[in-house]
């Protein structure tokens, strides 16, 4: 792919822009050569919490300026499909203001009455009674979607369950599995690409974990690239039976390439 065609960006941000609430070096000069050359592109993260305010304002406080429009979640990412599949639903909805915010602005209704989905994010609270509650609707018919199939995710303290280690609960007890959004289904960079009108020859994926962002990007038929300054080590690269366009030690160095 030459420098010409590399019209449009995604970049994970985790390991790749951030590190515990910390600017990566050459994260802030990336994104000012994005805006320099006018190339359209997408912050994107796996993370259904936050709002896309939420986050902008959590990349300002490491010296990263994002604008919200910039930014796409997984809980943006699940509204969008369900939007998709079928305007105007209902959903029950175990998660925080990241995820209820994208499906009410979908035009969803929130009920735990008869919803056509459940729909499960991440919250940092999970609630007994809430997944009572799910497993009750998808065992009466509810369809089950995930936003993410992440196991864990971090804390101060350790790691943390996730939405992909509650999804397991549910689907021990029901028997349903659900539709996972999020990466590393590549139905989230699609819906990334419409959301700034890219086509995947043109566009270029940054993440820093090959079996996520990396996989995501080959089924997507985007150019990848891997970067180490997160989960994925050089020396891990070989142990998966696909490879990404490059690998580059940093952000620092995708800077030349925009």
């Amino acid at each position: 792919m030459t420098e010409r065609s590399r019209e449009c960006w995604l970049t994970d941000m985790d390991g790749v822009l951030v590190h515990e609430g910390a600017a990566l070096p050459g994260a802030a000069e990336f994104l000012q050569r994005l805006q320099e050359r006018e190339r359209r592109f997408l912050v994107l993260t796996n993370n259904s919490i936050f709002t896309p305010r939420d986050l902008a304002a959590r990349l300002h406080r490491s010296g990263l300026d994002v604008p919200e429009s910039a930014i796409w979640t997984s809980a943006l990412a699940t509204a969008d499909f369900l939007a998709d599949q079928l305007p105007g639903g209902s959903a029950y909805v175990i998660g925080e203001a990241g995820l209820t915010t994208a499906l009410y602005e979908a035009g969803y209704t929130l009920t735990d009455t008869a919803p056509d989905f459940v729909v499960l994010g991440e919250t940092r609270t999970y609630s007994f009674e809430a997944i009572t509650k799910a497993i009750r609707l998808v065992g009466a018919g509810a369809r089950f979607i995930a936003t993410n199939p992440d196991a864990t995710g971090p804390s101060a303290e350790g790691p943390l369950p996730a939405t992909g280690a509650v999804a397991a609960l549910i689907t021990e007890a029901t028997g349903a599995r659900p539709y996972f959004v999020g990466k590393p289904n590549p139905m989230m960079f699609r819906s990334a690409l419409n959301r700034i009108s890219a086509h995947s020859e043109g566009t270029v994926m940054i993440g820093d974990r090959m079996d996520t962002d990396v996989v995501a990007g080959i089924e997507a038929g985007l150019e990848t690239l891997l970067v180490l300054t997160g989960s994925t080590r050089r020396e891990d690269v070989g142990r998966f039976p696909f490879r990404p366009s490059r690998v580059l030690d940093s952000i620092a160095d995708v800077v030349e390439l925009v």
